[in-house]
């Protein structure tokens, strides 16, 4: 397969957004997780997960960031690696977890106890099931899908990062043609401070109130469609707090940038109800409350849609 095509955005990236000094080792083993997949009949899904963070100093100690917990792609990562796909995960540092997720808000040490009458120096520590309940379950998911290596776990914290392995992988997927799906879950700033232009040390407040100029980041879905994974099946996300714009600016986003679809949704609803939009269909999935009360989520409504189109698009393609 040829290499994919240099985009125009990619001077821009190497100018304004620091290179992480791992990039190329992370892209090498995107791409023997993917191709080892591959070989074996299997598709493989990068996930980007949580916010990005931009900094406002070099050296830095102010930024800003969004509220983005990561949530949607943790649990989006164990419905598919449930319905047969391998997961590269990339993440933000500290967002939530695949199998983890469920229990990020409980003190693991109120789950801990010491088994018996020892001493607590040398006994034996065992997990209170009623504080971590289905810990079980989890776990001996989590054990399968590392057995199985169904997921590879990549982190990133700044904006510039993000950038810069969400390239990387869509150069290292690229090879697997229209086996690999990008689900772009991610919380990503549409503001940034070029590199150039950053001061290098801590902003003093002595120089009294601060003022910002920020530049629009490049819309890296366009090359990554075009340029870098041509053949992939591609999903972006849209979340508006208007109800009122949300389907024309998905419908808007489809038409510019000619992914295969996109996740719509509406900040106040956005776990009971999505719509997936794609050039030809309008699907809404809807969690009532009956199945919110039988722990339904609506991640698996969405992978469940989207593996479906795959195996179409995948036909398509004639793969």
């Amino acid at each position: 397969m040829a290499n994919p095509r240099v985009s125009s955005i990619d001077g821009k990236l190497a100018e304004e957004f620091a290179v992480p000094c791992h990039v190329d080792e992370v892209k090498e083993k995107m791409a023997a997780f993917a191709s080892l997949h591959a070989a074996a009949g299997r598709r493989v899904v990068l996930i980007t997960s949580g916010g990005t963070k931009v900094p406002l100093e070099s050296r830095t100690v102010r930024f800003l960031d969004n509220f983005s917990s990561g949530r949607r792609g943790a649990s989006s990562a164990e419905y598919f690696m449930d319905s047969g796909y391998a997961v590269i995960f990339l993440h933000r540092h500290r967002s939530l977890y695949p199998y983890t997720r469920v229990f990020s808000t409980i003190n693991m040490l109120d789950a801990l106890m010491f088994r018996g009458e020892e001493e607590a120096s040398s006994g034996e520590v065992v997990v209170n099931q009623q504080v971590l309940p289905n810990i079980a379950k989890a776990l001996k998911r989590y054990q399968e899908v590392k057995e199985g290596n169904l997921l590879l776990p990549i982190e990133f914290s700044t904006l510039s990062e993000y950038l810069h392995l969400l390239k990387a992988a869509a150069q290292a997927l690229s090879a697997i043609g229209p086996m690999a799906m990008f689900y772009l879950a991610a919380a990503v700033s549409d503001f940034y401070i070029p590199a150039s232009e950053m001061p290098e040390h801590k902003i003093q407040s002595s120089n009294g109130p601060l003022q910002l100029s920020l530049n629009m980041v490049p819309k890296i879905l366009s090359p990554l469609v075009k340029d870098w994974a041509p053949q992939a099946f591609v999903i972006s996300f849209k979340l508006e707090t208007d109800a009122s714009i949300l389907l024309d600016k998905a419908r808007r986003a489809l038409d510019t940038y000619r992914h295969q679809a996109v996740v719509a949704n509406v900040l106040d609803s956005r776990r009971g109800y999505v719509v997936v939009v794609t050039p030809e269909t309008q699907a809404e999935l809807i969690i009532s409350e009956e199945d919110a009360k039988n722990e339904v989520e609506i991640e698996e409504r969405i992978v469940s849609n989207l593996t479906s189109a795959h195996d179409k698009f995948i036909t398509q393609q004639g793969g």
